[in-house]
């Protein structure tokens, strides 16, 4: 499944490093599955409120020609302008933690930079791209022009083949890597369930792609 946000005239006057990232979308993506870059990312948040909380971290890995390329990854943390004791129990990230960080807008200067017209993947993605959204809208900015896939619905789908069919459980990324026997220990840092995504997504792709045929717009019918 792909979530596709509606295509608007963008505002004038927008800053170069927009127009820089708007412009990697001139170039058509490969139609070869193996082809296409993938990012696979993950935020870590001051909570679940689109309106008041607020990105701690990004995390993301390159996927490309069926491998994840560790050369070719991403982890920012943000400047934190809202505390949330109680989110930290997931995340583990303290306010004035000794890590370099960046204000949410250069922040957001380097996820676009990173990112380019890459297909984002992730786990609820809904979540991470309407916070990263969230953070565009407080800049006058657009939202992301990506294409984005979700694990969440990629392996229903493999489910589905398998007549394992639960249309609608909302399959957590903990049980996916149960069921794929990927290690867990580094859960609950953007870095490491952007990788641990990262690992789903390829073995959710072998399963869907087992004779290497699909093409780039069969994946997005999903």
């Amino acid at each position: 499944m792909i979530f596709n946000w509606f295509k608007k005239k963008e505002p004038e006057n927008l800053p170069d490093f927009w127009c820089a990232y708007a412009k990697k979308f001139d170039q058509e993506l490969p139609e070869r599955i193996a082809d296409v870059r993938f990012v696979v990312l993950d935020t870590e948040t001051t909570g679940f409120d689109y309106k008041e909380d607020r990105m701690l971290s990004i995390g993301a890995v390159s996927v490309q020609h069926n491998q994840i390329d560790m050369a070719d990854n991403f982890e920012i943390y943000i400047d934190q302008e809202k505390f949330n004791p109680e989110s930290v129990k997931i995340h583990g990230i303290i306010r004035n933690e000794k890590v370099a960080t960046l204000s949410e807008e250069e922040a957001v200067k380097e996820f676009l930079k990173y990112i380019e017209n890459a297909v984002l993947v992730a786990h609820h993605a809904n979540f991470d791209i309407t916070m990263i959204n969230k953070a565009l809208k407080r800049m006058g900015l657009p939202k992301l022009k990506n294409r984005i896939l979700d694990t969440v619905i990629l392996y229903r789908k493999t489910r589905i083949i398998s007549n394992l069919i639960n249309r609608d459980k909302n399959y957590s990324l903990d049980e996916i890597a149960e069921a794929y026997t990927i290690d867990v220990s580094d859960r609950h840092t953007a870095a490491g369930d952007a990788f641990i995504t990262a690992i789903a997504f390829l073995k959710i792709m072998s399963r869907l792609n087992k004779n290497g045929q699909m093409g780039r717009k069969s994946l997005f019918r999903y």
